[in-house]
């Protein structure tokens, strides 16, 4: 690994500034010391401010053009009860997970947070092995949720192409797959840009999706015809089960809809090293992006439960191959619908970009501790961007290759699907279970939920687990070939691989990953200096934590 020139020590300027950038100069320098103190070097530009951590957490969850992705997932399970009841429920447990996540992001902020809070609180003997899972399933979870969300893209574009055509025209796997590509794409390209643009966009993001929800909320009813407008009743207890399943279980097989919706939401984390002021925005970003999807998500799933007509079956079988654009169809007409769905697939596009924002940051992580296969060319940052760039192209590949599951069939595609929670909840996982259970020193940050924390991480570690089983079960009971769930078998191939790659004998992990390394240069051998953009700080060995102490 290449190492940074030793910093010189600076004192503090006495010349003036404005009190604003004075106060964000003292952020940057609070900032980098705090991440100094977890063993790393700052490497990258701190330009994401509080409204653009919260940013890139909520336009990952897209909200409107993710339910109209997991719609078919929901509807043939429970129909208007799962839609309204079942996000209900997904979201009260899902704010667990965003609470007990929050606060190990406000004690530790850094790119690679769940591997690194692994490694640091884990029993020494499991210590490495468990923050390798972490960390490969995380990277797999974000990856899995870039193939997802452009997958979800590529078949809404093709919707509005049929719909453009009068249903005439039905995609082909293969031509999807071309538009998925291209979506690929165009992303790392955004993705790539400079710290400081990519910030700025999560604000425009942020502001067209409350904006394409409140036109949803306002417009859907408003245009509804008479002979699509349902009775409170059937919105609020209106049952179809199309799966085969016990009624009970499939709505609970509906909850994929919610939790792949409300999802990603680790995002603001792996831009905490781009972050201003990180241990509190961090923490709040994560809260506020699951709260507030939470409730206007169930505002959206309310209104189409009174929107969408009583016939669930017409809705799924419809040519247009799109539930969310068949409704939409009904409401506003053709024109109407491709105004609407021009807009929806422009937010998954702009989802796409978030998602592969913090994606890259992960795998850019995991690569600067030496984990992943060709970890010396991922861990770069570009010099006139000062991003990742190596990190983008590496996230996009694989979800290339993630992508070519759609070819084994509806079944092996929805396992994308299922993919990105059952990583993404494993990563969750292990650092809560460890923080509490690992016998390792915890040392709070600002957002802190006290003697309430092993409540909630009980309930938060609980909910995934449960979570994680109803996703590995088949759509429905007795299935064939083509009807499987291939979810537990693309996860578990994943996991087998991982441990494999770890446990080889000679050459595998075991012998050469030693957790998170140290990049900070020490100087002088008496304490490791600090160099930020504003020149204000220097950190000496003795601010660090028992742990970090034992890391270097």
């Amino acid at each position: 690994m290449e190492k940074a020139s030793a910093p010189s020590l600076v004192h503090v300027s006495e010349v003036p500034v404005d009190t604003q950038d004075a106060h964000e100069r003292r952020s940057v320098t609070s900032d980098d010391a705090a991440l100094a103190n977890l063993g790393y070097k700052q490497e990258f530009k701190r330009d994401f401010r509080a409204l653009e951590v919260f940013g890139i957490g909520f336009s990952i969850i897209g909200l409107f053009p993710s339910i109209a992705s997991v719609l078919v997932f929901a509807i043939p399970n429970g129909g208007p009860v799962a839609l309204v009841w079942g996000w209900a429920i997904c979201s009260f447990f899902l704010m667990f997970i965003a609470f007990a996540l929050a606060e190990l992001g406000s004690s530790a902020p850094t790119s690679g947070g769940l591997y690194y809070w692994t490694y640091t609180f884990a029993a020494p003997r499991w210590k490495r092995v468990l923050s390798w899972v972490a960390g490969y399933s995380n990277t797999m979870g974000l990856v899995s949720g870039l193939a997802s969300l452009d997958w979800g893209c590529a078949v809404q574009l093709m919707a509005a192409v049929s719909i453009g055509t009068n249903e005439s025209f039905v995609p082909t796997t293969g031509q999807t797959y071309a538009v998925y590509i291209a979506l690929l794409l165009c992303h790392g390209a955004v993705a790539s840009l400079a710290t400081s643009v990519v910030a700025r966009l999560q604000g425009v993001y942020v502001v067209l999706n409350i904006l394409l929800i409140l036109a949803i909320i306002i417009a859907l009813p408003a245009a509804t015809p008479p002979e699509f407008k349902n009775t409170a009743s059937f919105a609020f207890k209106g049952f179809v089960n199309f799966s085969g399943w016990p009624n009970g279980f499939a709505f609970v097989l509906s909850f994929l809809a919610p939790l792949w919706t409300i999802g990603g939401f680790d995002g603001p984390l792996h831009i905490s090293e781009e972050a201003n002021n990180a241990r509190t925005a961090v923490p709040w970003a994560i809260v506020s992006a699951v709260g507030i999807a939470g409730v206007l998500g169930w505002v959206i799933n309310v209104v189409l439960a009174f929107c969408m007509g009583t016939d669930m079956e017409s809705i799924l079988a419809n040519p247009i191959g799109q539930p969310m654009a068949t409704i939409l169809f009904n409401s506003f007409g053709r024109n109407g619908t491709l105004a609407v769905w021009s807009i929806v697939v422009f937010m998954q596009f702009l989802m796409g970009t978030s998602i592969l924002t913090a994606g890259s940051r992960q795998t850019f992580a995991f690569a600067r501790d030496g984990a992943l296969p060709f970890s010396r060319y991922i861990y770069k940052i570009n010099q006139r961007t000062q991003t990742p760039v190596n990190a983008v192209w590496a996230s996009a590949a694989v979800a290339m290759l993630l992508g070519l599951l759609a070819f084994g069939g509806p079944a092996a595609n929805n396992a994308i699907f299922s993919l990105a929670i059952a990583g993404q909840y494993t990563a969750f996982t292990l650092p809560i279970v460890c923080r509490f259970f690992g016998g390792c020193e915890w040392t709070p940050g600002p957002f802190n939920l006290g003697k309430y924390g092993l409540p909630v991480a009980v309930v938060a570690v609980a909910w995934m687990v449960f979570s994680v089983v109803i996703l590995a079960f088949p759509t429905s009971p007795g299935p064939t070939a083509d009807g499987m769930n291939y979810m537990v078998v693309v996860y578990a191939g994943w996991i087998i691989l991982c441990l494999i790659y770890y446990y080889f004998p000679v050459c595998g992990g075991a012998c050469w990953f030693k957790g998170p390394r140290v990049t900070l240069e020490m100087a002088g051998g008496a304490g490791l200096a600090l160099e930020d953009d504003s020149q204000e700080g220097v950190v000496r060995s003795d601010s660090l934590s028992s742990n970090d102490k034992r890391r270097i």
